[in-house]
């Protein structure tokens, strides 16, 4: 195995593979949540096992089964517990969807229509998510902490889970999140019958909030109250029931560390892909998994694309985050705070009032020499626009916010250049009949 273990960005703390349940770092605590562990990875260059599951391609670098490996679960019984796993997705999302590599394919019309040239090699590619478990890529964030969850049950490591109530022994996993992360939790949930309770805002896609319920979850609806601490409420009573005993299911890594574990297979499906040639990356950025996902994703593989991480004018700690990075402040209270005006956008699912994981990010946009975006509200509008023009992809003004980033620094992108845009996050439409 090549997962070395687990080190928190913030105060260099590490962390044995062999360690169950590493959702946080050991120093962090309720009055310091300024810690996050990253996984230690050393795999390049890069070499998947050939096998179409990406936690299967992957397993050699993933922490999950670096930690089911230590406690004696065996390659075959590894295999059998992710295809297990992705059998009952497949038959309770949606659109049947189950854990694949997604499309990465060049965009020809979006290129053209961007003036990219295409003898020279340069050009859009798209990373397509809206085909992916509940539609984004928030699945693959967590099913790394529901295949780790699965294994501990099996290697009899369970005991110190978690004590919020459930069923059949098992406590309740608990997340926040205003749309595709709550679809994507839900969806993994209910398909091992494992309950889980979804903290969301009061602006909830009512769709969104339909589909939760068909899915059996519990829906906590969070209004913001007059003594709440900055920041965002469905995130406090998230941390509440976690400090009640749920076990954090959530795609935060300061709370649930195992989510980026899983999410770096989206970047090496990209580098592996692409390799060197890959010259650029544009990220849309909300809480900052993702983001923080890939800059470690090109660190272990030793490929340093320059990312660019996006948010719209309406809700931007990051780019705020970075200027004060790039002005010499390093304490995490000097850099990342929530956003102090109500965030409104039309990409509602990147309006987190703080990045989480903005040190992640921040390092991969320093070593890669990329950048914080803010684009003006009338970029993300015609980011989805230009998709529906160009494209058979329908994807929501989230999921092409990355696109308006492209657009806000398309003079400063040479025409032979080859770009990546993520487009995740479909539109919230009841599935075909």
């Amino acid at each position: 195995m090549s997962t070395i273990g687990w080190r928190c960005a913030a105060c260099g703390t590490t962390v044995d593979i062999a360690v169950s349940h590493p959702w946080r770092c050991p120093r962090a605590t309720a009055a310091d949540r300024h810690h996050v562990l990253h996984p230690v990875t050393d795999l390049a260059p890069l070499r998947p096992l050939d096998h179409d599951n990406p936690f299967v391609a992957f397993d050699p670098v993933l922490a999950w089964s670096a930690h089911a490996a230590v406690h004696g679960m065996v390659l075959d019984d590894r295999v059998a517990l992710v295809e297990d796993l992705d059998a009952r997705v497949r038959a309770v999302d949606a659109r049947g969807a189950g854990f694949h590599p997604t499309p990465l394919t060049r965009a020809d019309a979006l290129s053209d229509a961007l003036g990219f040239d295409a003898g020279a090699g340069g050009g859009v590619w798209i990373k397509d998510e809206t085909g992916n478990v509940a539609g984004s890529h928030k699945g693959r964030h967590l099913a790394t902490v529901m295949l780790h969850l699965l294994a501990c049950e099996r290697l009899g490591l369970a005991g110190s889970v978690g004590s919020g109530s459930g069923t059949a022994g098992r406590p309740r996993l608990a997340i926040a999140s205003c749309g595709n992360a709550a679809l994507a939790a839900a969806t993994l949930a209910a398909a091992v019958e494992w309950p889980l309770r979804v903290f969301v805002p009061p602006s909830a896609d009512p769709w969104v909030l339909a589909e939760l319920r068909r899915l059996d979850t519990e829906v906590v609806v969070c209004p913001r109250r007059p003594d709440d601490l900055p920041g965002d409420p469905c995130l406090h009573r998230f941390r509440d029931a976690v400090a009640s005993g749920a076990v954090p299911f959530s795609v935060q890594g300061p709370d649930d560390a195992l989510c980026l574990d899983g999410g770096r297979t989206l970047g090496w499906e990209i580098l592996l892909a692409l390799g060197p040639r890959l010259d650029r990356w544009f990220v849309q950025v909300g809480g900052g998994a993702f983001g923080s996902c890939l800059a470690l994703a090109a660190r272990s593989a030793g490929l340093h694309p320059r990312l660019f991480a996006v948010q719209a004018e309406g809700c931007a700690p990051l780019p705020r985050a970075w200027q004060r990075w790039r002005s010499g402040a390093r304490r995490w209270d000097d850099v990342m705070w929530p956003w102090e005006t109500e965030p409104h956008s039309a990409a509602s699912g990147i309006l987190d009032d703080e990045t989480y994981d903005w040190l992640g990010i921040i390092e991969g946009i320093e070593e890669s020499n990329g950048s914080a975006v803010v684009v003006p509200e009338a970029l993300v509008v015609e980011a989805g626009e230009l998709t529906r023009r160009t494209t058979t992809i329908d994807a929501s003004p989230t999921g092409t916010a990355g696109l308006a980033g492209l657009l806000a620094m398309r003079s400063e992108v040479a025409d032979d250049e080859q770009v990546v845009v993520v487009f995740s996050g479909r539109r919230w439409t009841p599935a075909p009949r």
